[in-house]
Protein backbone atom coordinates (compact mmCIF):
# COMPACT_ATOMS: atom_id res chain seq x y z
CA UNK A 1 0.00 0.00 0.00
CA UNK A 2 2.85 2.36 0.77
CA UNK A 3 4.35 1.84 -2.69
CA UNK A 4 1.12 2.89 -4.36
CA UNK A 5 0.89 6.02 -2.20
CA UNK A 6 4.49 6.99 -2.99
CA UNK A 7 3.91 6.36 -6.69
CA UNK A 8 0.70 8.39 -6.75
CA UNK A 9 2.30 11.35 -4.99
CA UNK A 10 5.49 11.08 -7.09
CA UNK A 11 3.78 11.43 -10.47
CA UNK A 12 2.86 15.12 -10.03
CA UNK A 13 6.50 15.86 -9.21
CA UNK A 14 7.61 13.95 -12.32
CA UNK A 15 5.31 16.14 -14.41
CA UNK A 16 6.75 19.28 -12.81
CA UNK A 17 10.34 18.12 -13.28
CA UNK A 18 9.78 16.97 -16.87
CA UNK A 19 10.49 13.36 -15.96
CA UNK A 20 7.33 11.94 -17.49
CA UNK A 21 7.54 9.53 -20.40
CA UNK A 22 7.27 10.88 -23.91
CA UNK A 23 8.30 9.61 -27.31
CA UNK A 24 11.43 11.61 -28.08
CA UNK A 25 11.84 10.19 -31.57
CA UNK A 26 10.13 13.21 -33.13
CA UNK A 27 9.73 15.56 -30.19
CA UNK A 28 13.44 16.31 -29.70
CA UNK A 29 13.81 17.29 -33.36
CA UNK A 30 11.09 19.93 -33.16
CA UNK A 31 11.67 23.59 -32.46
CA UNK A 32 11.20 24.91 -28.94
CA UNK A 33 7.92 26.57 -29.97
CA UNK A 34 6.58 23.37 -31.59
CA UNK A 35 7.50 21.39 -28.44
CA UNK A 36 5.64 23.96 -26.34
CA UNK A 37 2.57 23.71 -28.58
CA UNK A 38 2.57 19.90 -28.30
CA UNK A 39 2.96 20.13 -24.51
CA UNK A 40 0.13 22.66 -24.32
CA UNK A 41 -2.26 20.64 -26.48
CA UNK A 42 -1.43 17.39 -24.67
CA UNK A 43 -2.02 19.03 -21.32
CA UNK A 44 -5.29 20.71 -22.27
CA UNK A 45 -6.85 17.81 -24.18
CA UNK A 46 -5.45 14.76 -22.38
CA UNK A 47 -3.79 15.38 -19.02
CA UNK A 48 -6.20 17.85 -17.40
CA UNK A 49 -9.48 16.18 -18.42
CA UNK A 50 -8.20 12.75 -17.36
CA UNK A 51 -6.88 14.01 -14.01
CA UNK A 52 -10.04 15.92 -13.19
CA UNK A 53 -12.24 12.98 -14.19
CA UNK A 54 -10.31 10.52 -11.99
CA UNK A 55 -10.22 13.01 -9.10
CA UNK A 56 -13.98 13.64 -9.37
CA UNK A 57 -14.97 9.97 -9.37
CA UNK A 58 -12.18 9.00 -6.98
CA UNK A 59 -13.75 11.07 -4.21
CA UNK A 60 -16.89 8.90 -4.35
CA UNK A 61 -14.69 5.79 -4.39
CA UNK A 62 -12.91 6.89 -1.19
CA UNK A 63 -16.10 8.11 0.52
CA UNK A 64 -17.79 4.77 -0.11
CA UNK A 65 -14.81 2.93 1.34
CA UNK A 66 -14.92 5.18 4.43
CA UNK A 67 -18.69 4.75 4.86
CA UNK A 68 -18.41 0.97 4.64
CA UNK A 69 -15.47 0.84 7.04
CA UNK A 70 -13.55 -1.15 4.44
CA UNK A 71 -10.41 -2.91 5.65
CA UNK A 72 -7.74 -4.99 3.98
CA UNK A 73 -8.57 -8.66 3.52
CA UNK A 74 -5.01 -9.67 4.40
CA UNK A 75 -4.15 -10.67 7.97
CA UNK A 76 -2.37 -7.72 9.57
CA UNK A 77 -3.30 -5.57 6.57
CA UNK A 78 -4.33 -1.96 6.46
CA UNK A 79 -7.23 -1.34 8.86
CA UNK A 80 -8.45 1.78 7.02
CA UNK A 81 -8.43 1.16 3.29
CA UNK A 82 -10.07 4.51 2.60
CA UNK A 83 -6.74 6.21 3.30
CA UNK A 84 -5.16 4.57 0.27
CA UNK A 85 -8.29 5.08 -1.82
CA UNK A 86 -8.29 8.73 -0.77
CA UNK A 87 -4.78 9.08 -2.19
CA UNK A 88 -6.19 8.52 -5.68
CA UNK A 89 -8.27 11.71 -6.00
CA UNK A 90 -5.69 13.70 -4.02
CA UNK A 91 -2.80 12.67 -6.26
CA UNK A 92 -4.80 13.26 -9.44
CA UNK A 93 -5.73 16.70 -8.15
CA UNK A 94 -2.02 17.37 -7.58
CA UNK A 95 -1.35 16.08 -11.11
CA UNK A 96 -3.92 18.53 -12.46
CA UNK A 97 -2.18 21.37 -10.60
CA UNK A 98 1.15 20.24 -12.09
CA UNK A 99 -0.55 20.11 -15.47
CA UNK A 100 -1.72 23.70 -15.05
CA UNK A 101 1.88 24.65 -14.28
CA UNK A 102 3.05 22.81 -17.40
CA UNK A 103 0.34 24.54 -19.43
CA UNK A 104 1.42 27.98 -18.17
CA UNK A 105 5.07 27.14 -18.82
CA UNK A 106 4.21 26.04 -22.36
CA UNK A 107 2.25 29.24 -22.96
CA UNK A 108 5.23 31.23 -21.74
CA UNK A 109 7.52 29.33 -24.14
CA UNK A 110 5.14 30.11 -27.02
CA UNK A 111 4.58 33.80 -26.22
CA UNK A 112 8.11 34.64 -24.99
CA UNK A 113 10.54 32.32 -26.81
CA UNK A 114 13.40 34.80 -26.32
CA UNK A 115 13.16 34.36 -22.53
CA UNK A 116 13.62 30.60 -22.86
CA UNK A 117 16.74 31.00 -25.01
CA UNK A 118 18.19 33.46 -22.49
CA UNK A 119 17.65 30.98 -19.65
CA UNK A 120 19.18 28.11 -21.65
CA UNK A 121 22.37 30.08 -22.32
CA UNK A 122 22.98 30.82 -18.60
Amino acid sequence: FLFSAVFLIGVPYAIKAGGHVRVDLFYERLSNKAQAIIDLLGTVFFLLPFCLLVAWYGVDFAKESYALGETSGDPGGLPYRWIIKGMIPLSFLFMAVSGIGLMLHSLNRIVNPHLMHAQASK
